[in-house]
């Protein structure tokens, strides 16, 4: 057996009287089993600069002594002569005494091992193919120092092993179970799989769930999801080409095989990988996790983009646990970052940081320094450990020219659904009663049923009434009849249930139904009854899809480093290569996101609608691809917490019955609107009531043209179903004639009841429907449709906005019945931007031309229905937050939103916070915020009477003295103004606030849809979104944000600035004046609070079981009634949200509300 030979020239006595020229080339050798073999000699362009003369303790003139210290690599050969392994040894070679082997792979698997090359030190793992049993038999033999223990690796195959020593070592898991399915111990096979659960040994696990296979070489890992979610399964494997996961519509766990079932842990859509070099040593990368969308985020040169990340004190100890217990010092491992605490998921063994030169520098010089230390002393060698220079800690400094975003909110409205639709029906059936008792409905005297089960179990009663109804012929049955085939025939569409598009109310009636003088006769049973409504119909359409997909890419240009669509603007100069994003806009902040610096959290009320365009704005946003799904589970949390974005349509306030009947009685007058009238129904004469009220003239004759056109409508669909032609016409989103004939008739029904008077609450329903056909089954070619729509938009425009409120006064009423929690979570968003220690930093070196890196950008989005859009828009125009007369752009801005007709899908409000860090920490000046508002998508026929807003004005846009920096929202030098025209005087802006300059050239307009006039309000127009659109915006003037390359997909309305210089202070004193005026909902809201914190911790929509603490979730509240500026309040403090500053610590739980 042969020493490793030396080459030519090249081994460690070559030439060694000449001092250190020649040791430049890294001195790398292949074992040989015999010498003939020579030498296999690797060219490394290494950088000698990386390496301080000092680290090389010799010298020149001192000649070395005899031995090297033989460091071997024993892997397989692909592992071996790897890039990053490579990179790694070439530096390693730049220790004067250190030598490296590499053994040939078919050495290693041919030769016994004594005949393996000798070496002092050993490198060997394991991996695909590698007979560790050998390279273990060798390790006795020889006696070398092990960098990573050999037997340790054994149990890394086998995740049961890995997961029993975390355990043990008390590192933090996701809950889990392991199913054994082992035919000599069947007792440790235990599994019961429901509909959204498993139960595995007795442990339940509840949808979404993780499934691994014990052993760890197998990577189909599989994620199977909950049926409200939209069920199905996420199948993970090990990544083919830019593929890393799949989606599978199979729900049911697989049978063959043992596994171990963990919860699912709600991170952002990232995972972290940590890499140790030693137990004091981590670097850490985040990626993208294969959960969410399956394509894997390639850069130019086709590698997998990874961001790298700081690690937490506590996560660094983790690192620290996990090289220690397993005895690996270069082991690589997964953390999951949900709700504030490091959950580890996975431990891989040995492996390497892919191209990062920093970590290959480090990591050669932690080995070499650890061998040194081992092995120098036998050798005499003299050798002391080198001072690291990176010691010195690197202070990011912020450039302070300019605001820097803080905080986004947004509260958006769900996009474009199919029309809603509901049956009511007494029920007195046993059957009914025993359901309503099972699932707890006599607690509160109400039931909700929308699981699929549940559905189900509807329908089998449904279908078993019927049966028996077949039997006798009784009219009175009749009614009831017709009432429970259309109760059977909604819950059988589709052939299936996902729980999202279809529910079922009970409500117990201790008397049965009032009798409805209209409808029923004196044929009354009396006796209890049950009230079931049935709900069906508002599902999101692929239209509102696109819609909030779109938005959601839109929205990214608000963000430091959005509009440029030149990489340099980025701040891209770290080196982190943007791949796919390289020069895309809106990068900016998917950097911010993969980063850990972009706190974002999406929340949706309960209805599926809500929670699907929750999904598709964050597929989005952030650039994700594939099924809504699984971005739905990871991204999107459930805010049903009582009514923060949920309202109870059925319990209406006093107010708002109150309001409908006035409504009701005026809108019934068989006689034009007079004077009266107009003061009666518009007290706030907003322009764009008035002209529907203009329009409408007479309410009944009106109403009366409106019934005879629907009347012809649904003749028109019953002759077309009488024609063999168009009979199995496909409508859209898979309707036919006849669900389209069902919807209409259902409103002629209804709509005029039986003594001939019209019931006005159907309105909205008619708008709803004739909308929607108008839009999407255009090519039916149905007559009259326009008039129609013209006709019931105007009696919408009055009856939907009227419904909130008349006068100002119950506008305010009922919008706090249904806003309040939203409100006080604004203020606790807009006051907790001040992120404490806990949360995760970009790592400072990568962050140059990102500002102040240690900050992040706080984004919390709200998607909600109508009413809470209609309710918080009612708040800031009427609760008082500036005074109109006293301030020219909120006067601009509400006679603006006096004009809007309609809050359409996809309506916007969006809150942005400003730190100047120019400013006093405690002055009012240095945190600024600016509200900005969209109605959404654009109607029909809406391009000639769109109210002119005037365009999308950050403050940041407008600091034209302070010098923008790179890669932020200030740099808008790369657009190209468009060529808007000065038509007459610019309008003079009187300078009330430091922030309005009187030239607005810097000014986004984003107004592309309208002629070149109304662009030129004094602004020159730069657009907001210039790339979303699908053609250039100087071709087509109407491409808003460009949805118009999907057919029948209306664009969405730009945002318009509605004021740009509030202090956070005046917003503050604002929210906390308005929820503390109302009484009811201060109880309302104290209830809904109370239910956020209880659980100490956000809950997601699916949430881990065990208690969580709340480091990074948002319990530790600043009580809302201690004003966040107090002079003497340090800088650090302004508000600081985590348990670090003093006022905060018991204000976790008990909140103290100053009426």
């Amino acid at each position: 057996m042969s020493e490793p030979c030396d080459g030519p020239g090249l081994g460690p006595r070559a030439g060694e009287g000449q001092g250190r020229g020649q040791r430049d080339v890294p001195r790398f050798v292949l074992g040989c089993d015999d010498d003939e073999q020579g030498m296999c000699q690797l060219e490394a362009g290494m950088r000698n600069e990386m390496y301080r003369e000092e680290e090389m303790e010799d010298d020149e003139d001192e000649s070395p002594p005899e031995r090297q210290i033989v460091v071997g690599i024993c892997a397989m050969m692909k592992k071996s002569k790897s890039k990053p392994m490579t990179q790694i040894l070439e530096r390693l070679c730049k220790f004067d005494y250190i030598n490296v082997v590499i053994f040939p792979e078919e050495v290693i698997l041919e030769e016994p091992v004594e005949k393996w090359p000798l070496c002092d030190c050993l490198i060997s793992f394991h991996s695909k193919g590698f007979p560790l049993d050998k390279a273990v038999e060798y390790a006795k033999l020889r006696n070398p120092l092990l960098i990573n223990d050999l037997n340790m690796q054994y149990f890394i195959q086998d995740r049961r092993e890995v997961y029993r020593i975390l355990r043990e070592e008390g590192i933090d898991l996701p809950r889990y179970a392991v199913l054994n399915r082992d035919p000599d111990n069947p007792e440790e096979c235990n599994l019961v799989e429901g509909e959204d659960h498993v139960e595995v040994n007795g442990e339940v696990f509840p949808k979404p769930f993780v499934e691994k296979p014990v052993c760890a070489e197998d990577h189909n890992v599989y994620i199977y999801y909950p049926t409200s979610a939209g069920g199905g399964s996420q199948r993970l494997f090990r990544k083919i080409g830019s593929r890393s996961s799949v989606y599978s519509p199979e729900s049911s766990v697989r049978k063959t095989g043992s596994y171990i079932y963990e919860e699912f842990m709600p991170t952002d859509g990232t995972d972290v990988k940590v890499y140790t070099v030693g137990p004091d040593y981590a670097h850490a990368e985040a990626r993208k996790s294969p959960a969410l969308d399956g394509k894997v985020e390639r850069d130019s040169e086709g590698k997998e983009i990874r961001y790298p990340v700081m690690l937490t004190s506590m996560e660094k100890l983790v690192a620290r646990k996990v090289c220690l217990a397993f005895k690996q010092t270069v082991c690589g491992f997964d953390l999951l970052r949900a709700n504030g605490h490091s959950f580890v998921c996975d431990v891989n063994g040995f492996s390497f940081v892919k191209n990062s030169m920093k970590y290959y520098d480090d990591c050669a010089k932690v080995l070499g320094n650890m061998v040194m230390r081992e092995l120098a002393p036998q050798f005499h060698i003299p050798w002391s450990i080198p001072m690291e220079a990176e010691d010195i800690p690197i202070v990011p400094t912020t450039s302070g020219t300019m605001m820097e975003l803080r905080c986004v909110i947004a509260i958006i409205r769900h996009g474009d659904r199919t029309p809603k639709q509901k049956m009511k029906m007494e029920v007195r059936h046993p059957l009914f009663f025993e359901l309503f008792e099972k699932y707890g409905g006599y607690k509160s005297g109400k039931l909700k049923l929308k699981k699929p089960k549940q559905l189900q179990e509807v329908l089998d009663i449904a279908r078993l009434l019927l049966v028996e109804l077949g039997q006798h012929n009784d009219c009175e049955i009749e009614e009831k009849k017709s009432k429970l085939e259309q109760l059977k025939t909604v819950l059988e569409m589709y052939g299936h249930f996902s729980g999202i598009n279809r529910k079922v109310q009970l409500t117990y009636l201790r008397n049965g139904q009032p009798k409805a003088s209209s409808e029923e006769e004196d044929s009354k049973k009396d006796g209890p009854s049950l009230l079931l409504v049935l709900k069906w119909g508002g599902e999101l359409t692929p239209a509102g899809r696109v819609q909030a997909e779109e938005l959601g890419r839109a929205f990214r240009c608000m963000y430091p480093g959005g509009q440029a669509s030149n990489r340099r603007s980025l701040g891209c100069e770290s080196p982190i290569d943007f791949g796919d994003y390289a020069g895309f806009p809106g990068c900016g902040l998917l950097r911010l996101h993969s980063t850990y610096r972009h706190d974002l959290k999406i929340y949706a009320s309960d209805e599926g609608r809500v929670q699907m365009t929750a999904a598709a704005f964050a597929k989005g946003l952030l650039a994700l691809e594939g099924e809504l799904t699984p971005i739905l589970v990871q991204m999107v949390k459930s805010a049903n917490m009582n009514g923060l974005l949920d309202s109870d349509s059925d319990s209406l306030t006093d107010c708002q019955q109150k309001v409908k009947a006035r409504l009701h009685e005026i809108m019934q007058k068989d006689q034009e609107f007079t004077e009266d009238d107009y003061q009666k129904l518009a007290p706030t004469s907003s322009p764009s009531l008035v002209n529907s009220m203009k329009v409408i003239q007479n309410p009944v004759n009106t109403c009366d043209k409106v019934y005879a056109l629907i009347q012809s409508l649904t003749s028109q669909i019953r002759k077309r179903l009488e024609d063999p032609k168009s009979a199995d016409l496909q409508l859209y989103h898979s309707e036919t004639l006849e669900l389209m004939l069902q919807r209409w008739s259902k409103l002629e029904r209804d709509f005029r009841m039986k003594n001939g008077r019209y019931d006005i609450s159907k309105i909205p329903d008619i708008y709803d429907c004739i909308k929607y056909d108008s839009q999407h089954n255009a090519s039916v070619g149905l007559e009259d449709t326009l008039e129609l729509f013209r006709l019931s938009r105007a009696l919408a425009d009055i009856v939907i906005p009227q419904e909130y409120g008349i006068s100002k006064a119950e506008k305010l009423d009922i919008a706090q019945a249904y806003c309040v929690p939203l409100m006080k979570k604004i203020q606790l968003d807009l006051q907790r931007t001040h992120e404490d220690e806990a949360v995760n930093k970009l790592h400072p070196l990568y962050s140059r031309g990102v500002m102040s890196p240690g900050r992040h950008v706080r984004t919390r989005l709200y998607f909600t229905s109508e009413s809470h859009v209609h309710s918080l828009l009612s708040i800031f125009r009427y609760g008082g937050l500036l005074d109109e007369k006293k301030d020219w752009q909120w006067k601009q801005a509400m006679d603006y939103l006096s004009a809007v007709t309609e809050l359409n899908y996809m309506t916007q409000i969006v809150i942005m916070l400003y730190e100047d860090n120019d400013k006093e920490p405690s002055s009012e000046e240095r945190f600024h915020v600016e509200l900005h508002f969209s109605p959404g998508v654009k109607g029909c026929e809406d391009e000639e009477n769109v109210p002119l807003g005037f365009g999308f004005r950050p403050a940041s846009s407008e600091n034209q003295d302070k010098k923008p920096n790179q890669g932020s929202l200030e740099d808008l030098s790369q657009d190209q103004p468009d060529q808007a025209l000065l038509i007459s005087e610019p309008i003079n802006i009187q300078r009330r606030s430091p922030m309005i300059r009187n030239r607005k050239t810097g000014s986004m307009e984003v107004l592309s849809e309208t002629s070149p006039t109304q662009s030129s309000k004094g602004c020159t127009s730069h657009r907001l979104f210039p790339s979303c659109s699908r053609q250039s915006p100087e071709i087509k003037p109407a491409s808003g944000l460009g949805f118009e390359g999907c057919s029948m997909v209306p664009s969405i309305f730009p945002l318009e600035t509605l004021h740009n210089s509030l202090s956070l202070k005046q917003v503050d004193e604002f929210l906390n004046t308005v929820c503390e005026s109302s009484s009811e909902a201060h109880a309302k809201t104290m209830k809904v609070l109370s239910s956020l914190f209880d659980s100490q911790s956000q809950t997601s929509l699916y949430s881990p079981q065990q208690p969580l603490s709340s480091s990074g979730s948002e319990t530790s509240l600043r009580p809302p009634s201690q004003p966040l500026w107090h002079g003497s309040v340090p800088s650090s403090a302004v508000s600081s949200a985590g348990p670090s500053s003093p006022v905060t610590e018991s204000s976790g739980l008990n909140f103290s509300f100053s009426e």
